[in-house]
């Protein structure tokens, strides 16, 4: 799908990231994936999570195409520059994935870990013509957080990168619409907490509709449980530890 020396080539503006060392970024994107199978929201071999380098070139983590999520391994993870080559690693990528995720890493400076799902109740949300709504405390975390990206079809077209980058904007994550969900985050912590309480929040919504007499929360409220969730973000690497502990219990092959 797509040719690798059909990308673009532009600066992406980069500024290297100083903090984690590429065998912890292996092992966190790693536990990703195969969380993200445990909690169902795999598309077979669809969809990517991708995970920025450390070091003075632009080049990030991400699977390699053909693998499913419970199978990958840190070890598995291949290295992508900007310009869409394979810099480390013996297998190709999704195009499709590759024009997603370059967007981001290229515009957002704090984005070091992109997340992007296709589960069930997030493709219902996309499809939904008022979006997320606020109906529960939950939803409030994304209250004008969250942004929306109207539907091109299938990314390959590398001229869409800006028009990514402008719909997210400075948000925590982005509704593609008619498509799927995708968060980012500062780490492979961050940016997978992001995506479980936005699914989450999207799994709420799609269980109310079958309901009668539901009602969204006032804007005011929802923005004062939203201050208080953003106060209380130190907490995610606690949670992160415990899935890593629920992994090294249950599949600790996720770290070779």
């Amino acid at each position: 799908m797509g040719r690798r020396d059909q990308l673009d080539t532009r600066s992406s503006g980069f500024k290297p990231m100083t903090t984690t060392n590429e065998a912890t970024l292996r092992r966190d994107l790693a536990a990703a994936y195969r969380l993200a199978a445990m909690f169902g929201w795999d598309d077979t071999l669809y969809t990517h999570f991708s995970a920025r380098l450390p070091g003075e070139e632009p080049r990030f983590l991400i699977n390699p195409f053909g693998l499913f999520f419970e199978e990958v391994k840190a070890s598995d993870l291949i290295i992508v520059d900007m310009h869409g080559r394979v810099i480390e690693g013996k297998a190709d990528y999704n195009v499709a994935g590759f024009t997603i995720h370059s967007a981001v890493h290229m515009a957002r400076e704090d984005a070091h870990c992109v997340i992007h799902t296709h589960t069930l109740a997030g493709m219902a949300v996309a499809a939904a013509d008022k979006g997320l709504l606020q109906l529960n405390q939950i939803n409030a975390e994304f209250h004008q957080r969250v942004g929306y990206h109207t539907y091109e079809g299938i990314a390959l077209d590398l001229g869409e990168r800006e028009r990514l980058v402008a719909s997210l904007d400075n948000n925590i994550a982005l509704i593609l619409r008619h498509h799927g969900l995708l968060s980012v985050g500062a780490s492979v912590a961050d940016a997978f907490y992001v995506m479980y309480y936005l699914n989450k929040a999207c799994e709420i919504q799609l269980s109310a509709a079958a309901l009668q007499g539901v009602s969204e929360m006032p804007e005011a409220l929802s923005r004062h449980a939203c201050e208080q969730f953003q106060g209380a973000e130190g907490q995610r690497q606690l949670l992160w530890e415990a899935w890593l502990r629920k992994l090294d219990r249950e599949c600790p092959d996720y770290k070779n």
